[in-house]
Parts: structure tokens; C-alpha cells; sequence
């Protein structure tokens, strides 16, 4: 069994829009936007991370603003609701503050004894607020969030699936344990790991998602490390895996795998970090591009990225 995952390491998603994107997790949730890149494989579109002051792994959450991409279709094979942690007691704060910046579909709800508030992204993107009392992160506080009500990263992330086992075989043997069950959701965590260490399955009789603005691309669990991440890569393939090759993504390194209900899956180490080109205090500032990409600086700011407004 895989012992090396903590958690969460970040969450990447499809939008239709940079600063629509940028705004939201900004403005409206008050996170940091911790770098501002670009998609490796298309440089032409930004690949912007938000998340605490550092860009801590287990509060990242990353997108490609596709421009104009048409919505997705939510569905099975999918992680469908990504989930924050904020303080006890907060809620009544964030139903005001989403309400001043018109978010769409909030409900409150219970779930396995704690108050959430889901609501949608600006592309339908699925979003809970999770009341926890016992998260000693620090949030970001510096775009108008209060310390007792910020955001402190992720609780968890919920995929969509037809047929729950075996994701959750694979879940367990990746350090997992089952935690507890209501009606259709199962939820895991990792003992010991990270704050962001629940995954939650819903089982549900329905088509396919149709990826596209608003839907998750991928999850991406934390390891502390390349030789761990190796390790983890080694036992994936021993059990039939097909796992890519690990690729430097400049702030971590990772591999990637589809699982047996169709989500893709990251690991991916907590090192080098988000400051090995920018120091924390500017974080998210500059433009910076992958190597292979810095000689196309002056047509993608000219011709391809979108200026964002802070």
C-alpha cells in the first residue's frame, strides 16, 4: 500500500475567461492569486494558481481560462463539488458576501455533521464553504476576507462516479480509509495527512461529464518529495497503472494517471515551491513563463493573453 500521499496538493479546472476567473478567486473568495503562467502544452492560454500567501499544497487551486470555451456538461467520471474549509460560525458572513457579489445556486446544507454552503463558480463550477473548528492554517487576509471567516484551503473534492468500487479500491491503496457513509456518498480521508486530506465519492446513475468551462481537469495529491513521488509512481505501475513519466510543471513536479471511473489523477511534490521565481511578497505579479516558452513573450502578451486587472 502507497503510505507517501498527504492530500491534496491543488485542483485544476477549465474556465471561459481570465479575469472573470481572476475576479472570482480574488475578489469574490478572497484568495491569492499566487502565479500567473501559462498552460504548458497550449502557451497561448494563462495557467493561473490562487490559494494562500505561499501557495501552501493542500489551498492551491489552479485554472486555464480557455477563452470563451463553451460550459461543460456535469456528469459521472468527474470530481464535481471542490470544497474549502472556514471557520465555525463563518457561514452567515460568506451567504452575505456571495449574495453582494450575486453568486449563483447557494444552499445550505448538512453533510456528515458539518454546515457547508455550496454555490456555483462563474462557469458552474460546483463550490462548498465547509465549517471546520480545528484548521490551524493561515488564510489570506489581504483582499478584504476577515481572518475569522477566510478561506484556509481545501476540506475536499467529491467525484461523480457510475460505479464507486473500484475508485475506492484505489483510494485505500493509496493510504485512504474509509471514514464514514451517507446515503450515496462515501467518504475517505488520509490519516494523519494534510488539513486537505477528504475525498469524497457520490455514486450516481447518470451519463458522462462533457469537460469543458467550469469542469475540474484534474486532482493532484501531495507528496513531500521526487523520491516519494517515485516510490508512488513504482507501485502504480506494479499494480497495472499506466502513469506517465514525471514532468517538472516548475513549481512540482508530477505524474499523472486515469483512474478506473474515469477522473484524472496527479501526484505531485511539494517542492520546489511557488517562490523559486518570485519571492512571497510578489508573488502572482509577473508574467512568468516556462523556458521552452520565454521566446514567445512579446506575441503572447501581444497577440494571445488577455491584461488582467487586479
Amino acid at each position: 500500500m502507497i503510505n507517501q500521499i498527504n492530500g491534496l496538493h491543488h485542483v485544476t479546472s477549465i474556465a471561459s475567461g481570465a479575469q472573470s476567473n481572476n475576479d472570482f478567486f480574488t475578489k469574490t473568495l478572497g484568495l491569492r492569486r499566487i502565479k500567473k503562467t501559462v498552460n504548458f502544452d497550449a502557451p497561448e492560454v494563462y495557467h493561473l494558481y490562487y490559494g494562500d500567501e505561499a501557495g501552501t499544497p493542500g489551498t492551491v487551486m489552479t485554472y486555464f481560462p480557455f477563452p470563451n470555451a463553451r460550459r461543460g456538461r456535469p456528469g459521472t467520471g468527474e470530481v464535481g463539488i471542490t470544497g474549502f474549509a472556514v471557520p465555525k460560525g463563518s457561514l452567515p458572513y460568506w451567504q452575505e458576501r456571495l449574495a453582494t457579489f450575486d453568486v449563483k445556486n447557494m444552499q445550505t446544507e448538512t453533510t456528515f455533521g458539518e454546515t457547508r454552503l455550496r454555490f456555483d463558480g462563474p462557469d458552474g463550477d460546483g463550490f462548498v464553504l465547509v465549517e471546520t473548528d480545528d484548521d490551524a492554517r493561515d488564510p489570506w487576509t489581504n483582499n478584504g476576507v476577515p481572518a475569522d471567516a477566510a478561506i484556509r484551503g481545501f476540506h475536499s473534492a467529491d467525484m461523480r462516479l457510475r460505479d464507486a468500487a473500484a475508485s475506492a479500491e484505489l483510494l485505500k491503496y493509496m493510504g485512504y480509509e474509509e471514514l464514514d457513509r451517507q446515503d450515496s456518498v462515501t467518504r475517505f480521508h488520509v490519516p494523519g495527512g494534510n488539513e486537505a486530506n477528504v475525498i469524497d465519492i457520490t455514486q450516481v446513475n447518470a451519463p458522462g461529464a462533457d469537460q469543458g468551462a467550469g469542469s475540474v481537469h484534474h486532482i493532484a495529491f501531495s507528496v513531500d518529495n521526487r523520491e516519494k513521488q517515485l516510490e508512488v509512481r513504482k507501485a502504480l505501475m506494479d499494480t497495472g497503472y499506466q502513469v506517465t513519466p514525471v514532468i517538472d510543471r516548475d513549481y512540482f513536479y508530477a505524474i499523472y494517471f486515469r483512474t478506473p471511473g474515469g477522473v484524472l489523477f496527479e501526484v505531485a511534490t511539494n517542492e520546489p515551491g511557488f517562490d523559486r521565481d518570485e519571492d512571497t511578497a510578489h508573488l502572482g505579479e509577473a508574467l512568468k513563463l516556462p523556458s521552452q516558452h520565454e521566446h514567445l513573450r512579446e506575441v503572447l502578451e501581444e497577440k494571445y493573453l488577455e491584461p488582467i486587472v487586479d
